[in-house]
């Protein structure tokens, strides 16, 4: 093991199962099936042989290979990605806190007032030949000072969002941050991730499609013994639909076909299960299935004997959470995925979704997202949803990145501004929730702190109010600020 930086062009370096490709290269020797759903979103494993390019970032799933890397590690694919992220992150513009800018200006205009209405009315009025009264005017102004203090505000307010932060993660939402708990009630644009974000990631078992003269069970039996040697995860969704004990020794002359699928002998038949190429290569006459997903064809003793579907599952939630986002005011969802498009438009059909961009590359994301940013208005706010490597860079230029916690990728994570800790994505529409309540408490905060301040301060400029008014004005307001701001604890969906 080497530091990949000291890994020069043209070096063999050798990937196990189960192991990241470290560096871009060629495979020049084995043949292995390769997990690119982190790096592309393409959710269906895809097969890899030797002379075939491979990129920094996939998965090594089935077999050892031997890699001759093609690019410095600097130059990989995702180093880029990483820098796509740090490039992304100095175009985000971030929030001015409206405690600093208000003290900025309130706190020297009232200490400045303060001294002048302990000096100049005095003053006016020695000149004008009447008793200047020091003592009453230097009571007024520490009166004044004391009801203009801006406790209320200071300590209301950060409360406030604290509540709103607090109520987030007790929801499951780890907000990073109260300028992104403000920014979310903004949002009127919503871009999403398909695998792993608005589906689970895991295939499954989608349809079963027997031909004339077979039944559901027989097919999936024929399907789960042909692929029961084989670790490919469309053979484990096909054993796993089974949900029978496999008997091994009723199965052999099991023989893999590369690109196509296998062939292999069960209680006497002779079973063919693999894709549409294999059904050609064996001259089996089929009936083509275009359901998105994909497609194992089954033939037992040269005869079709069905069609079997496995596609990635939609989440529980997702169709209810598209729903729930348009109603809480959002403009456009769209989705961006590396897979193919007739799955990507199942998914987006199925959900909901307005708008569909598929087979992008993680750098294809950033350019759909920008052409967002420049079409929406300034106050507008752009979202992007993701949780895999190549969405890094997306979740960082958007302006509020959203990353599935429990799934999701640590740099996804790390680029994130919202992280959903049990990948629902049900729980953006809770955000959104908690971000426009806790901004309206804030907003009850101010108008009532600095309504009642005023009041208060002309009142003690003109020395009608005592002392107590003062304390009220200054005490009482911040106590009943910060009882008004612990409302933000207990938001509910």
């Amino acid at each position: 093991e080497v530091d990949p930086d000291d890994v020069e062009i043209g070096s063999e370096i050798i990937v196990n199962p189960g192991e990241k490709v470290p560096i871009d290269g060629i495979i020049v020797e084995g043949d292995t099936t390769l997990n690119t759903s982190a790096l592309t979103g393409e959710s269906v494993p895809r097969n890899a042989h030797c002379g075939d390019e491979i990129y920094s970032g996939s998965i090594n799933m089935t077999a050892r290979i031997t890699v001759k890397t093609t690019k410095e590690f600097g130059e990989s694919t995702v180093s880029k990605i990483l820098d796509l992220v740090e490039n992304s992150s100095m175009k985000k513009s971030k929030t001015e806190n409206f405690i600093t800018k208000f003290a900025k200006y309130y706190t020297p205009v009232v200490c400045y007032s303060a001294l002048a209405l302990a000096v100049i009315p005095p003053i006016v009025l020695t000149i004008m030949g009447q008793p200047a009264h020091f003592g009453d005017w230097i009571f007024r102004a520490l009166t004044f000072l004391v009801i203009s203090c801006p406790c209320a505000l200071v300590i209301s307010i950060p409360l406030s969002f604290f509540g709103g932060i607090g109520c987030a993660s007790k929801n499951g939402i780890l907000v990073k941050g109260s300028n992104y708990l403000e920014t979310l009630s903004d949002v009127k644009y919503f871009v999403f991730d398909k695998t792993g974000t608005l589906t689970k990631g895991v295939f499954e078992v989608t349809d079963v499609v027997p031909a004339e003269g077979f039944d559901k069970d027989h097919l999936l039996e024929y399907a789960a013994y042909a692929e029961s040697a084989s670790t490919h995860p469309i053979s484990v969704s096909l054993k796993k639909a089974y949900n029978q004990k496999i008997d091994n020794t009723l199965v052999d002359h099991i023989q893999e076909i590369a690109g196509h699928g296998v062939e292999a002998d069960y209680k006497g038949h002779h079973i063919l299960a693999g894709n549409a190429k294999l059904m050609k290569l064996k001259g089996i006459d089929y009936s083509a299935y275009t359901k998105a997903g994909t497609l194992v064809y089954v033939a037992v003793d040269d005869k079709y004997a069905g069609c079997i579907v496995i596609s990635d599952i939609i989440k529980d939630h997702a169709k209810e959470a598209i729903s729930g986002l348009k109603s809480l005011g959002a403009k456009e969802t769209v989705m961006l995925t590396g897979d193919s498009a007739s799955t990507a438009d199942l998914v987006a059909n199925t959900i909901g979704i307005d708008t569909v961009h598929s087979e992008l590359l993680p750098a294809d994301k950033v350019e759909e997202v920008e052409k967002l940013l420049a079409k929406k208005s300034e106050k507008e706010k752009l979202a992007f949803v993701g949780d895999g490597i190549n969405d890094a860079p997306v979740l960082s230029r958007a302006d509020i990145g959203i990353a599935m916690g429990g799934l999701g990728s640590d740099a996804a994570i790390e680029a994130a501004d919202v992280v959903l800790m049990d990948d629902d994505p049900l729980k953006i529409s809770l955000a959104m929730k908690i971000s426009s309540k806790t901004l309206k408490i804030v907003k009850q905060n101010i108008v009532f702190a600095l309504a009642v301040k005023f009041i208060c301060l002309v009142l003690g400029a003109l020395g009608i109010a005592n002392m107590w008014l003062a304390i009220f004005a200054d005490v009482g307001v911040m106590i009943l600020a910060v009882m008004n701001a612990t409302r933000a604890l207990t938001i509910h969906n």
